[in-house]
């Protein structure tokens, strides 16, 4: 481990970024692995229509708008 303010060489710094991508990747793979081997949700009753509206910052429920 380099000493605190210490410069790092070009090689080193390629070297953990891409280790960090490989990282990455692999957690991502691992996420959507889980996500495939989840169970479907079941069909939504009585909520809103068209896009999730919590995705767009506000509510409309029987003509009246709120924005949270």
């Amino acid at each position: 481990m380099a000493e605190k303010g210490a410069r790092i060489s070009e090689r080193e710094r390629v070297r953990r970024v891409r280790e960090a991508g490989r990282r990455a990747r692999a957690e991502a793979e691992a996420r959507a692995r889980q996500a495939a081997a989840a169970p479907d949700r079941p069909e939504e009753r009585g909520g809103p229509e068209g896009p999730e509206p919590t995705r767009y910052g506000d509510w409309e429920r029987k003509g009246i708008a709120s924005d949270f």
